[in-house]
């Protein structure tokens, strides 16, 4: 081991299904499982839960890489120009820099599991949270067409 490498070990987290971090946006909720300190920033894990027939963020796009594996429902997921409906199961991996969106076209609730390296996106999601509190969710109005995975 290198005189700059850690000898502490992190602590496990081990949570029930629903526990963590919760950041309530309206018909929007982020459920942060492990963030920063608890992966010595190297990645953040969070679930993103939306309500039948919600907008997402808005197409937008960063350095980092954004990963979705779908464990609930269907989500749309904006990649580049093109729409997928992710069903259960699917995994969309998003490069850094290219602009995407995700949204619940569908009637039930929909959630992702979210990867996103390095692991410092927690810090954001107050300044997130307060965005949504000023500019709800609206309903989905696109009805562009889309593949399925």
């Amino acid at each position: 081991m290198s005189a700059n490498e850690s000898t502490t070990p992190r602590e496990a987290v081990v949570l029930a299904p629903g526990e963590g971090r919760s950041y309530p946006m309206g018909r929007i909720q982020a459920i942060f499982k492990a963030d920063g300190d608890e992966t010595a920033s190297g990645y953040s894990i969070s679930e993103w839960w939306l309500e039948p027939n919600t907008q997402g963020p808005g197409p937008h796009s960063h350095p980092e890489d954004d990963i979705f594996y779908v464990i609930e429902g269907t989500m749309s997921v904006l990649v580049g120009d093109v729409w997928t409906h992710a069903s259960k199961g699917a995994f969309i991996l998003v490069p850094g820099g290219v602009i995407h969106d995700f949204e619940n076209r569908g009637s039930v609730r929909a959630g992702v599991l979210n990867l996103f390296v390095p692991g410092t996106f927690e810090s954001h999601m107050p300044a997130i949270a307060q965005w949504y509190a000023q500019h709800p969710a609206g309903d989905v109005t696109v009805a562009a067409t889309a593949t399925t995975a």
